[in-house]
C-alpha cells in the first residue's frame, strides 16, 4: 500500500521529540526530518533549529488529538 505523508507540526527539537514519543505510543509512527542537521552534515549553516514531524495522511486525523 503506497500512502503520502503529511506534515503535521513544526517545531523546536525538545517539543517534536516529545510529541513524536506520544505518537509512537498510539501507534503512529512519524518521520522527522531536520533541515538544520541536514545543512550542516552538507556543510552549509541554518538560521533555524526547528524540526518538522510528518506522519501519513491516512493518520493525521488521529495525530491532531495529540497536539
Amino acid at each position: 500500500m503506497s500512502d503520502s505523508f503529511s506534515l503535521l507540526y513544526t517545531g523546536n527539537i525538545v517539543d517534536v521529540q516529545r510529541l513524536k514519543v506520544l505518537l509512537e505510543e498510539s501507534d503512529i509512527f512519524p518521520i522527522i526530518k531536520d533541515e538544520t542537521e541536514s545543512a550542516r552534515l552538507a556543510g552549509f549553516g541554518a538560521p533555524t533549529m526547528m524540526q518538522q514531524l510528518w506522519v501519513l495522511s491516512s493518520e493525521v486525523e488521529k495525530a491532531k488529538t495529540f497536539l
